[in-house]
């Protein structure tokens, strides 16, 4: 994205700025408020929602996608949607179900038009960031890290086999700890149907990882 963001210091700090828009006593959504802001015209402030998300959305990605580039490239669109869509954005829902609405409706139209058979990468093939990969924990021999990391990768798989919306409940639920309602905003269905993806989605990895309990 070729976006220039204006880092310049001139303006007051954003302390000072979150503490006029909530002077109405009311708890005001950190995001919104960036993100109305950017509507009228504060590139700052859609560096800050960058600087905020964009690891998030780029991880949430990846563990939809399972591959490092084209995350990469959908948060990019992501974010650049956001950036086109400020002039008409309203205060409707959070931010981040907002935010990750875009991302999942990027990633399930990826995942349907088959690209992910073109461009598949491995599980643990380690990335720039390093996202993809879990630091070793200290207290563990070579062995005891080497079975975490193949139960890890083997989680992973049965994850990615999971039908798409599923796979999109799960991450939302397990990794990002989203609610029930937030998901339902982000899949546009009910709260009730969230909890039938969710139950069959887990019923599913039980079944597939029942020989790791």
């Amino acid at each position: 994205m070729n976006t220039q963001i204006d880092t310049s210091p001139a303006q007051p700090s954003w302390n000072t700025r979150v503490k006029e828009d909530g002077a109405d006593g009311v708890s005001e959504d950190l995001d919104a408020v960036l993100m109305l802001r950017v509507r009228d015209g504060d590139h700052a402030s859609y560096g800050l929602l960058l600087d905020r998300h964009r690891m998030r959305v780029v991880h949430f990605l990846y563990r939809m996608v399972q591959n490092q580039a084209v995350a990469e490239e959908l948060a990019q669109e992501v974010f650049l949607r956001v950036y086109r869509s400020r002039s008409t954005y309203e205060r409707t829902a959070k931010f981040t179900t907002w935010l990750f609405r875009i991302a999942t409706h990027l990633a399930l139209n990826w995942i349907r038009d088959g690209r992910n058979e073109k461009q598949s990468e491995s599980l643990d093939q380690e990335t720039s960031d390093g996202s993809s990969r879990q630091l070793p924990d200290r207290g563990r021999t070579i062995e005891q890290e080497l079975l975490y990391q193949a139960k890890l990768r083997e989680v992973r798989q049965a994850i990615e086999c999971l039908p798409s919306k599923q796979r999109a409940a799960v991450m939302m639920h397990k990794y990002e700890e989203m609610e029930y309602a937030q998901i339902a905003n982000v899949l546009t269905c009910s709260e009730s149907a969230v909890k039938s993806l969710l139950f069959r989605a887990y019923e599913s990895l039980r079944m597939r990882l029942a020989h790791m309990a």
